[in-house]
């Protein structure tokens, strides 16, 4: 789950020297908005589609355009989800990782991530969902596995969602049983408000929507 582990050297970087015209073929050829510009391993910065499209000269070169780049990148040893946060912060589709000497070593692209994701979350493994809802002082995420666990089912992955403003907090749990009925019971017996229980088609339908986006991507 570390930034190291979703290099792609499929993508290569852009020199300096390149022409504006060769980034945007490049960028429409690995289906990406952004490409870094790397000389002599040392990352000059993130160049964006957007950019690329006000240049006033794209067959000449992307230094002599004189873009504004984006300087953003991960080190090796990050965790995915701040790989993730940062997409999110700032819209990228690829994200360069640097050495602690700022030597570039790759990217990692929005495709590689979200499929990551999917292999190791929620979407890959069999079993049913489920969503709680508590009020945030309430939460006690050690509770509410050993509950689930007196019904002999285990936490395979969770995610919390809350508005900042908001006293209560939603609670998904990826659970590895599909017939989670006791399970729900349970929960309730104890004050928890189970606002939506969603089994196998909730996935098929998750599965779908992200097969559908992969093959957008790889359009």
């Amino acid at each position: 789950m570390l930034a190291a582990n979703l290099i792609s050297y499929a993508v290569p970087p852009l020199r300096a020297s390149d022409s504006g015209e060769k980034a945007l073929n490049w960028m429409s050829d690995f289906h990406v908005r952004h490409l870094p510009i790397v000389e002599d391993r040392q990352l000059l910065g993130i160049l964006s589609e957007d950019e690329l499209l006000n240049f006033n000269a794209p067959e000449e070169s992307i230094l002599e355009n004189e873009p504004i780049l984006l300087h953003k990148s991960v080190e090796p040893g990050q965790h995915l989800f701040e790989v993730m946060k940062l997409i999110v912060d700032t819209n990228l589709t690829v994200v360069p990782v640097l050495d602690q000497e700022q030597n570039y070593l790759g990217l990692i692209t929005l495709e590689n991530l979200l499929r990551h994701f999917a292999e190791t979350g929620a979407i890959s493994h069999p079993g049913g969902m489920l969503l709680v809802r508590m009020p945030a002082r309430d939460y006690s995420l050690a509770e509410i596995a050993r509950l689930i666990e007196t019904e002999n089912c285990k936490v395979l992955s969770c995610f919390i969602s809350s508005a900042p403003t908001d006293a209560h907090l939603e609670l998904t749990l990826k659970l590895n049983r599909q017939d989670l009925k006791h399970v729900v019971a349970t929960l309730e017996r104890f004050g928890y408000e189970v606002e939506s229980f969603y089994e196998s088609e909730y996935l098929d339908d998750l599965r779908d929507r992200y097969e559908g986006l992969m093959r957008y991507l790889n359009m």
